[in-house]
């Protein structure tokens, strides 16, 4: 059998986990790290790969779910890159710095959208729009 969950419940599951990005006291907000290489196998894991970006998010970061999908607010967002590298996936951090969730990062394609995947060290990066969406059915 199909699990499938209404667009309301979606929303909901979906704004459950973005409001954690707002949560604690420690920073001003929650953060967005880019990382090289392959994303681990859960947001449980350590991160793998180098630390290629990381910018402070705005607060709410994500607008209210729509059909189970939020977006990243303030974005354009910029800074400049700590490391080379390609990047290949992103991890959120809430305020204090508890890991919320992770995806893939690129170009095109992804959850987040880069100006470019490959980052050096003093160079922009701009990050250009990024979602989040709870799946509606799973087999």
């Amino acid at each position: 059998m199909v699990t499938r969950i209404p667009d309301g419940v979606r929303s909901a599951a979906c704004n459950a986990v973005v409001d954690r990005v707002d949560a604690g006291t420690t920073n001003a907000s929650g953060r967005l790290r880019v990382y090289s290489g392959p994303q681990p196998a859960s947001a449980n894991s350590a991160p793998t790969g180098t630390l290629l970006a990381e910018v402070p998010l705005a607060l709410p970061a994500f607008t209210e779910a729509s059909n189970g999908v939020a977006t990243l607010l303030g974005v354009p967002l910029t800074t400049d890159g700590l490391e080379a590298g390609t990047a290949g996936w992103f991890r959120i951090v809430d305020r204090d710095v508890v890991t919320v969730l992770d995806g893939s990062a690129g170009t095109a394609g992804t959850q987040l959208i880069l100006n470019t995947a490959t980052i050096s060290p003093g160079v922009t990066v701009q990050i250009n729009s990024g979602t989040i969406t709870m799946p509606g059915s799973e087999p």
